[in-house]
């Protein structure tokens, strides 16, 4: 007797050539996942499993999502480094970035420390001045 197994896919494109993130057991899972990432679309697998749990049928259903109304969420990482003996750390906060900074330049006498921010969007870039913008 056949059976019908579904999941679920974030992916960014329907072309051949696509990115595809999970796979997820239901739709709300996965519609999640997609607005993270900043993809468009939800792929739903449907494998037809025959009787020797091999499979039989695929389809893919491709579903574009919605255009969300909230206003797009930037993933912003902060690392900071030193300039002279290379030590670093992450942040997700600015005043961890400067605690972080000012400890290891007080425990290090002439170090100094290189703030560098991270976004999706745009990368690795460092934020020059730092000090006097960090609030």
């Amino acid at each position: 007797m056949a059976y019908k197994e579904t999941f679920w896919m974030a992916c960014d494109s329907t072309e051949q050539l696509r990115a595809e993130y999970g796979p997820f057991q239901s739709r709300n899972e996965a519609e999640q996942e997609a607005r993270k990432l900043g993809f468009g679309y939800l792929l739903r697998y449907e494998h037809i499993i025959g009787e020797n749990d091999e499979i039989q049928e695929v389809r893919c259903i491709f579903l574009e999502l919605a255009p969300s109304t909230a206003p797009p969420r930037v993933n912003r990482r902060l690392h900071t480094r030193c300039a002279t003996c290379g030590e670093s750390a992450a942040h997700d906060e600015a005043w961890r970035a400067e605690v972080w900074a000012d400890i290891h330049e007080f425990e290090h006498a002439r170090h100094r420390v290189r703030l560098f921010e991270q976004t999706r969007a745009e990368g690795l870039r460092e934020i020059g001045d730092w000090r006097d913008t960090c609030a």
